[in-house]
């Protein structure tokens, strides 16, 4: 999304920002405020025009009350065209002032929301499985698109509480500079209305937060749901979840309507509390008009301001209550952010090592030498796809070494950009094919296709209408496992990474389509570092080199077919299942 400031300005603003910042997470206060000060010069100018253009309103009475007293009733036609052009002056500033007021206060909002969107999106994402584990998706999706934008909510409203304190002020001290009694009912009597609000605004902040809870409960409910659709109409197990769904739901609804009632309070003593403050100013104008006190233009002023105050009383109960949801979203906000990531940046990080550098873990006492094709074989799974979270550094306090370098003392971007590891099961997300393979946005049209061919994926290609325009179901929910298997293997070798961890990347295809991967893949990654954890004979036959691993350590290494020959545990490992 881009903001362009004024007609022929090149100033431009782009969101989502480059680098949205640390935010401050101590309270929703202080990530509020935290926001706020990336966009204070904005908010200021909002704020400026804000009051412009609530003082040229309050002024408006006082202009038309002197226009009929000195005009009319003193018979001054000098004071009447004086007073006249000055309502002209004051209208054409308050629509001025108004339009940018407006445009300022809409642009800090989306500012902010936005911003809080990314820390909250970008929070998630790098701790990945961490805030699966404590928060659902539905819950942390709902506070990136609902909670950032209530968030965002009290700076829209910045300009004109500003605007409304300034010009509740101003009408005050004319109305104290005309009758001390009016001028003191007004200095009294909106703040007493104002803290009145407060006795409806903790039960709806409560309730508030109830609700949005129960919301992101049902948005997981539904994302599971729809996940799992296909096996839901497999196993006959429709009703079962629409059920669950339905109550879910009804707890949504009920939850609302328990929203409904401080909200419905709140709303009718914006108009009533505001009325009868009117009421009684109006009554107190027209007593003292009577006795004689005030003069004729002095009243209708004081009918004008009467009406006018309504503004600034109603402004400051939308933003009692705009400030309650920003603080509930804040709030969510928190909860997201103060999710730990497994793997942290080191504190004090060392300079990256030249490129080429060998990848060696001592524990087990595995070393990758540059630019091969490396194969990593257990009879336990699990040993080897640990090993692999090692040498990507998925896992803190890996002891992994990159050249002379810890790679737990390089920073996260070091370590994700030189080594990438792909997981056996890793995300297809919605969007493009394009992008999906290259999310990078760097490869050509055929470069993405030869890496689609090594991968042995043409198919799914060629079964695509819009070919790498086609638009993906979220998780990749059209397409079979082994497709699935085969896209993120493309993806993988796109990233041209200088060391490439893949885990069982052929576990879900045939003997046949695993053959051509095998075949294909040592070429393409030549003078590359590539690191294969798998168990299928066609993979290791093409490996320049194949480790052995048993109980965490190295117990033999060497090609696949010397290791058949000389290696009883191997042969064990290998041939499992087909010597029998």
């Amino acid at each position: 999304m881009r903001t362009r400031r004024g007609r022929g300005s090149t100033a431009v603003i782009d969101l989502p920002v480059a680098d949205p910042g640390r935010p401050d997470t101590r309270s929703p206060i202080r990530l509020l405020v935290w926001v706020g000060r990336h966009q204070i010069g904005t908010i200021l100018v909002a704020i400026v025009f804000g009051i412009i253009w609530m003082v040229s309103q309050a002024l408006m009475p006082y202009a038309i009350g002197q226009a009929i007293q000195q005009g009319i009733v003193d018979d001054n036609r000098d004071a009447l065209v004086r007073f006249c052009v000055l309502l002209a002056v004051l209208g054409v500033i308050q629509a001025v002032a108004g339009v940018f007021r407006h445009r300022f206060s809409v642009q800090v909002w989306l500012q902010a929301s936005f911003r809080l969107a990314q820390v909250v999106g970008h929070h998630a994402a790098r701790s990945g499985d961490a805030v699966r584990a404590e928060l659902s998706t539905g819950e942390v999706v709902a506070t990136v698109s609902n909670d950032a934008l209530r968030a965002g909510g009290a700076f829209d409203i910045l300009a004109r509480l500003s605007g409304s304190v300034v010009s509740y002020i101003v009408v005050a001290v004319i109305l104290l500079a005309t009758s001390v009694p009016l001028g003191l009912i007004v200095l009294i009597g909106v703040p007493i209305l104002t803290l009145s609000l407060s006795f409806v605004i903790k039960p709806l902040h409560v309730r508030q937060r109830v609700q949005r809870d129960e919301v992101g409960l049902l948005t997981a409910l539904g994302a599971d749901t729809a996940a799992g659709l296909r096996v839901l109409r497999g196993v006959g197990g429709e009703d079962v979840f629409f059920d669950r769904y339905q109550k879910r739901s009804e707890a949504v609804r009920v939850s609302g309507v328990r929203v409904a009632t401080p909200q419905s309070t709140l709303d009718s003593a914006q108009v009533l509390l505001p009325g009868l403050f009117v009421v009684l100013v109006t009554w107190v104008g027209a007593r003292l008009a009577a006795s004689g006190d005030i003069s004729a233009g002095e009243l209708i002023a004081f009918y004008g301001y009467a009406g006018f105050l309504v503004i600034p009383l109603r402004t400051s109960a939308e933003a009692v209550e705009k400030f309650t949801r920003a603080h509930v979203g804040a709030r969510k906000m928190l909860r997201v952010l103060a999710v730990q990531r497994a793997v942290e940046d080191p504190a004090e990080p060392l300079a990256e090592p030249p490129p080429g550098a060998p990848l060696v873990d001592p524990d087990s006492g595995l070393s990758i030498e540059p630019g091969s094709l490396t194969c990593l074989v257990s009879a336990t799974p699990d040993e080897t796809s640990a090993l692999a979270d090692r040498l990507g550094r998925i896992v803190d306090d890996c002891g992994v070494m990159l050249g002379d370098t810890p790679i737990d003392r390089l920073p996260l971007e070091v370590v994700r950009r030189r080594i990438l590891v792909s997981e056996p099961d890793p995300l297809i997300f919605s969007g493009t094919l394009r992008s999906e393979l290259d999310p990078w946005g760097r490869s050509s049209d055929d470069e993405i296709t030869a890496a689609i061919e090594v991968a042995a994926a043409e198919d799914v290609l060629v079964a695509l209408p819009a070919g790498l325009d086609e638009v993906v179901d979220e998780r990749g929910r059209s397409f079979s496992g082994g497709q699935r298997q085969r896209l993120v293997l493309v993806r993988a070798l796109l990233s041209d990474a200088e060391i490439l961890v893949l885990v069982e990347p052929t576990s879900a295809v045939d003997a046949h389509t695993e053959a051509r991967i095998a075949a294909q893949l040592h070429d393409f990654r030549a003078g590359r570092t590539t690191v294969v954890v798998t168990a299928s004979p066609l993979v290791l036959d093409r490996a320049d080199k194949v480790v052995l691993i048993a109980d965490g350590k190295v117990h033999a290494s060497g090609t696949h077919r010397d290791l058949l020959r000389t290696s009883s545990a191997y042969r064990d490992v290998v041939t499992r299942g087909e010597t029998a």
